[in-house]
């Protein structure tokens, strides 16, 4: 047959060369004994210039003997090679299925290939986690560099009216009743011959809120809140196509403890339950990237300290995360720290904690008018033991010091996704206040608190209790872009939140923030007239306090871009 079909190809090709469309009815039935049709005499006009073309002609059938000659030695090494495995395939394995039998016999001689690898978490979309982007393609990518940029401006009405337009109690919000830029983030990621790096700045509130949170800058010189400052991203590393892959990654990298992202755009709510806001948005030190599977990472930590730029003692941090997707639908992650001592000038006070959540994805029909639904639910537990505290109650190691905490969202996605719904919130206990945000009262910062705030105490045993809750609604008409409103209500069981009078002292902040503001005027009534003489040198008729409150309730508007 393969013959048969060789002398057509080339008996074809001659005739199609020296003979032009004679050739067609003439194969056409050498093919077929039922063809009819007969070839007509070629036209006076075709026969007077057949002599000029002669030349043309023979250069074509020369060309073509080549192209036959190629076609041939095609055809002879398919023959060997169908040859070949007729004497080499194995015989059909014997099945009570005589449909999977026949589809063995009939299947393909080559071995079967193993599956490619394919790169972690990429065979499901992940765009509808909370903490993860919604961004589908990158607006610009390249094989070396992938940009990123990101603006995180945002609008909050605080109801307590602050005097001094000052919120506490948060990552996220920070002055009321003003447009502020929380953050502006250039940088992206580098990616070459298995060499890795990303940079993101922080620019705008973030700059000066998230450094203040730190207190290991107040052990040693070099001022590491400024160095650090403006970066909220930076670290380079190796991968290695072992199992899955396998990277290391040094410098500032972001915490996954507390499941909101460090970017708002990537969260199904601006304002995070205390689990996150209170929990670490970035550690400084060094990670290992393990990847089994296609869907498991494992990932240990060696860190400076709990969101820390430097150690606030001798001992560093460790700890590492564990991520599991076994379906589509369903993400588990569980972060775990431990060993770090990391109360500023408080050695030998050690620090566990273990956070914990699932998101689950129970409902998606995207054609529906409502066409996606998730719920999160994150828990959390740690403490604090040795140098006068304990995680056991009042036992001979000292008061509780401890942490509970959960929240919960549950998400909502209408028309292909342009409008998004979130109600949550969640609840924390946090005797001695180790992890409670302390205030900037009258321009309070960790460092300063470590030798006990005069306004908002964190002694061993302080009780702390808090829940919250918060509605948001988003309008998404592009990947890159939230158009965001939420509501938010906060409770304490101690003043906490600020009130109208404000947090900041008349005439602005006062020196050493450690010592309590004197002024002039009507006594706050938070004082004896002798303790008010021993903090402000005696002879002072009055001492200001902060106003603070149990309750906070406030809105904020927010345009959030990510390219």
């Amino acid at each position: 047959m393969t013959g048969f079909l060789r002398n057509c190809a080339v008996g074809l090709a001659i005739c199609a060369a020296v003979m032009g469309a004679w050739c067609v009815p003439c194969f056409s039935q050498n093919i077929s004994s039922t063809g009819s049709n007969k070839p007509s005499a070629p036209a006076p006009d075709q026969q007077a210039g057949a002599g000029d073309q002669r030349a043309a002609i023979l250069q074509e059938l020369d060309a073509m003997k080549k192209r036959i000659a190629e076609l041939e030695a095609q055809l002879k090494k398919q023959d060997q090679q169908m040859e070949q495995s007729k004497n080499t395939a194995p015989p059909a394995k014997t099945s009570e299925s005589s449909t999977v039998a026949q589809t063995t016999q009939e299947s393909s001689t080559t071995p079967p290939q193993k599956p490619a690898k394919i790169a972690p978490f990429s065979d499901y979309d992940w765009t509808w986690l909370n903490g993860n982007p919604r961004t589908k393609t990158p607006a610009f990518d390249s094989k070396f560099f992938t940009p990123e940029v990101r603006i995180d401006t945002t609008y909050a009405y605080d109801f307590n009216h602050p005097a001094d337009h000052s919120m506490d109690g948060s990552t996220e919000v920070f002055r009321s009743q003003e447009v502020q830029l929380e953050d502006l983030g250039v940088g992206g990621d580098f990616h070459y011959d298995n060499v890795h790096g990303r940079f993101m700045t922080q620019f705008g509130m973030y700059s000066q809120a998230i450094p203040r949170n730190d207190p290991s800058p107040g052990n040693g010189q070099y001022n590491l809140a400024d160095a650090y400052r403006y970066i909220s991203e930076g670290y380079g590393g190796y991968h290695w196509d072992v199992l899955h892959g396998v990277n290391i990654d040094a410098g500032i990298f972001m915490s996954y403890i507390g499941l909101f992202s460090f970017y708002n755009f990537d969260n199904w709510a601006y304002q995070p339950s205390y689990v996150s806001s209170n929990t670490p948005w970035f550690f400084n030190g060094l990670r290992v990237q393990i990847f089994p599977t296609a869907h498991l990472k494992i990932e240990p930590w060696f860190i400076n300290g709990w969101q820390a730029y430097g150690s606030a003692n001798h001992s560093p941090g460790v700890g590492g995360q564990v991520k599991w997707t076994p379906a589509g639908w369903i993400n588990i992650i569980s972060n775990n720290y431990g060993v770090g001592e990391d109360d500023l000038f408080t050695p030998g006070r050690r620090r566990m904690h273990t956070d914990d959540s699932v998101e689950v994805k129970y409902f998606d029909e995207p054609n529906n008018t409502l066409d996606k639904m998730a719920f999160t639910l994150t828990g959390d537990m740690g403490c604090e033991y040795g140098a006068g505290v304990s995680c056991h109650g009042d036992t001979k190691g000292g008061p509780k010091q401890s942490f509970i905490g959960y929240m919960a969202y549950n998400r909502f996605w209408f028309h292909k996704d342009l409008f998004g719904m979130t109600v949550g919130g969640g609840e924390i206990n946090n005797p001695g206040r180790y992890l409670v945000l302390l205030p900037p009262i009258n321009g309070e910062t960790a460092i300063t608190a470590s030798t006990n705030s005069p306004y908002f105490t964190e002694n061993p045993g302080n009780p702390f209790k808090a829940w919250d809750s918060s509605y948001t609604f988003d309008y998404m008409p592009s990947q890159y872009i939230t158009f965001r409103w939420e509501y938010d209500y906060r409770h304490a069981n101690v003043p906490y939140w600020t009130g109208r009078g404000g947090i900041t002292p008349p005439g602005g902040n006062n020196g050493s923030p450690e010592d309590y503001a004197c002024i002039d005027g009507a006594s706050s009534g938070q004082m004896t007239l002798a303790a008010a003489e021993v903090a402000c040198g005696g002879g002072i008729s009055s001492v200001w306090f902060p106003d603070l409150r149990k309750d906070q309730s406030f809105i904020d508007m927010d345009i959030l871009v990510k390219f």
